[in-house]
């Protein structure tokens, strides 16, 4: 069975840190790109990161230098390491993979999705 499988959320404070774990199973994530999507309530989905086949990675300007996307190839996944987190945050995140590096307004035309993980910053 092909799917992606996201861990990690919580609840957090202001100011604290997560990290985020995508994990493949039933294909090599590494052939893929991969992307972290957020979307919290009431709101549109947001691309947030995003790791291309090459390594190559890009960030929503909304994270930009507190987000830290990397892969663990000996785990098959990809992690995504929040930081200095804030309530704007909050919001359940998805991955996704697909052969493509694609741009974030194209989510839509990633191949495969997870379940979500729920991500609260709250005191």
């Amino acid at each position: 069975q092909l799917q992606l499988v996201e861990s990690g959320g919580g609840l957090v404070q202001p100011g604290g840190s997560l990290r985020l774990d995508c994990a493949a199973s039933g294909f090599a994530l590494d052939d893929y790109a991969v992307g972290w999507f957020r979307q919290a309530p009431g709101k549109g989905r947001e691309g947030v990161s995003a790791i291309s086949r090459g390594d190559i990675t890009k960030y929503s300007d909304s994270v930009k230098g507190r987000f830290t996307i990397s892969r663990d190839n000996t785990r098959n996944g990809v992690y995504l390491q929040m930081n200095s987190l804030k309530p704007e945050d909050t919001a359940v995140y998805y991955c996704a993979a697909d052969r493509y590096f694609l741009p974030f307004r194209a989510g839509e035309r990633y191949e495969f999705w997870g379940q979500g993980t729920q991500v609260t910053v709250s005191s």
